[in-house]
């Protein structure tokens, strides 16, 4: 498999493989709005004494997806606003929400295959399970012509594939035997690091015997794990129907669900970031309190913390005080508080740069102590095409700036801007420093909703034209 473009990013406050696991809560703050997810419908009352595993709300956009209860407590909906708080939590055996009349009539409907799925859906573990094209949660009842397995997770500093499977290499086997049960002839897509440890070569001898799963190998750059370009160079199309995409974890919790019939409710994120005392990896609970987190992590007193990586993570609202269904690291930065004076003209001995125009290019590869001030303030592009040779996607990312600057929407759509996997390079490796990725996002977006717009008058104009020529035959019976 060949790829283009990418970019080895080297920065520190990179999580090590060690997993700490987080004292029980007193509360859980659970949110009701993820990236993905809406929990606007709520299936319990104030007051109301719940388990763990019970399901809490789900989210009527997307397939009725649960919000499941991590543990036992008290149920108290005005406590905080977009959030259900659980107080008096225990930690007592988890028992999985699953209704007899539900599954009996699954199985008469479906057999055994829908049961499955009504497993995997019902006990949380299809909340990691993403469309390849979109990015969105697919269909759980549908067909897909593949499956995308990736162990691999090279954005700084989002918890990786590795610590994932510590221990637990028999699950994720057990794991990958329970998605290939889902399919009748598809195949599954193994993504493997190109490298040969001890324990990537345990992997490879554990998944040889299986000759429906192909394995993948990637070179560790980012962002060569991102679904969409590993659905495009495998020459999978969106129109053939969907690809089901997954990480370790999402493979680790379809075993969890399936084999074992338990519900998914922890989860393993990274906290990390030049902001962070010690980097590491956390066994959590969704709910879990982020200012406990962030007193026993976070050193630096003016901070900016993200809900996700260096690149595609977005800021964490201080109205957010528990960790999401969805969440798999918190990054924090230093704010600097005030300019670098006359900071164009350091050499730069500690600052990496893409176009090794710092003095640090005469240094063996080191690890950035990276800011939010990003090495600068945003200029003019100056078409330097820095952003063109990073890209995965194969797009022209200065190209599609300018277009967008001079508000030619249908020139940047002529150039593909559909293509951009929204990584981020573009804007780390830029010398000016634009924000080319939130650009973009923002313009694909605007596209999206003019072309929804189009299709809506389509069909406004469709039904007329039948309520016109319903009009017109009765008016001829009427006459006859």
């Amino acid at each position: 498999m060949r790829f283009r473009g990418g970019h080895n990013v080297l920065l520190k406050g990179r999580p090590d493989s060690a997993i700490k696991v987080m004292p029980e809560p007193k509360v859980l703050y659970m949110p009701l709005r993820s990236e993905r997810f809406t929990f606007s419908d709520i299936l319990v009352k104030d007051g109301q004494k719940v388990s763990g595993g019970d399901i809490l709300a789900k989210d009527p956009d997307n397939y009725e997806v649960p919000l499941l209860a991590p543990r036992a407590g008290t149920v108290r909906l005005e406590a905080v606003e977009n959030h259900i708080v659980i107080e008096d939590v225990a930690q007592l055996e988890e028992r999985a929400d699953i209704a007899e009349e539900e599954m009996l009539h699954i199985e008469k409907e479906m057999g055994a295959g829908g049961i499955k799925r009504y497993k995997l859906l019902s006990l949380g573990a299809w909340q990691f399970f993403y469309d390849a094209f979109t990015g969105q949660l697919p269909d759980p009842l549908g067909t897909p012509q593949a499956i995308v397995v990736s162990t691999l997770s090279l954005e700084p500093f989002l918890a990786r594939g590795d610590v994932q499977l510590h221990r637990r290499l028999l699950n994720f086997t057990r794991g990958l035997e329970q998605l290939q049960s889902l399919l009748e002839y598809q195949p599954i897509y193994l993504g493997m690091p190109n490298i040969r440890s001890e324990f990537a070569n345990l992997i490879r001898n554990q998944i040889r015997g299986y000759a429906w799963v192909k394995m993948l190998e990637k070179p560790l750059v980012y962002p060569y794990d991102d679904f969409a370009l590993l659905a495009r160079r495998l020459e999978l199309r969106s129109s053939n129907g969907p690809v089901w995409a997954v990480r370790t974890e999402g493979v680790l919790a379809a075993d969890r669900a399936l084999t074992e019939t338990k519900p998914c409710t922890v989860r393993i994120l990274s906290i990390g970031g030049t902001g962070v005392s010690q980097p590491t990896h956390l066994k959590a609970i969704p709910g879990y309190p982020i200012r406990r987190i962030r007193d026993q992590y976070v050193f630096e007193p003016s901070a900016r913390v993200l809900n996700g990586g260096i690149f595609t993570g977005k800021i964490l609202p201080e109205e957010t005080l528990g960790i999401d269904v969805e969440c798999r690291g918190i990054t924090v930065l230093p704010e600097p508080e005030e300019r670098e004076f006359l900071g164009f003209i350091r050499p730069g001995w500690d600052r990496d740069s893409y176009s090794s125009s710092f003095l640090s290019a005469m240094r063996n590869d080191f690890r950035e102590r990276l800011t939010t001030a990003l090495r600068g303030e945003g200029r003019p592009c100056v078409a330097c095409n820095y952003c063109e040779e990073v890209c995965p996607a194969g797009i022209m990312p200065y190209l599609i700036h300018k277009y967008l600057y001079a508000n030619l929407i249908e020139e940047a759509e002529q150039a593909r801007i559909d293509l951009c996997v929204e990584c981020g390079l573009c804007s780390y490796v830029c010398p000016s420093k634009i924000d080319l990725r939130t650009q973009f996002v923002e313009a694909k977006d605007l596209i999206a909703k003019e072309k929804e717009e189009i299709r809506q008058e389509q069909l406004r104009q469709e039904e007329a034209r039948k309520r016109e020529e319903e009009a017109r035959k009765q008016a001829e019976e009427n006459v006859e």
